[in-house]
């Protein structure tokens, strides 16, 4: 078989591309897991588990949200105060202060 661009480019994935391959779990899929989940830990243990998953994802958006809304309101909360620019060195035979151009 010759080698041609299309053979290079089925060859030459990459490791996303490789794994969207597989695509998105079916519903059986989904329904697998979940069985495993409850053998697993039980039934008494996962609305515990649950909770504190809620409460912790709820966290960190929270957390997310005020350093979002921070970084936002940086600027906002201080003056706007431009560069100084540094001072110009007289050169030697010049006067300090003499803003006139050479004649």
């Amino acid at each position: 078989m010759p080698f041609t661009p299309s053979v290079a480019a089925a060859v030459m994935r990459t490791p996303f591309e490789q794994l969207a391959l597989f695509g998105a779990p079916s519903g059986g899929e989904i329904l697998l897991v979940l069985l495993v989940i409850l053998l697993l830990f039980g039934s008494k243990n996962l609305p515990g588990m649950a909770r504190t998953l809620g409460k912790t994802l709820e966290s960190f958006r929270r957390a997310a949200r005020e350093v979002s809304d921070e970084i936002m309101h940086a600027d906002a909360d201080e003056p706007h105060v431009p560069p100084k620019l540094p001072h110009a060195v007289p050169r030697e035979g010049e006067e300090e202060g003499k803003d006139e151009a050479p004649s």
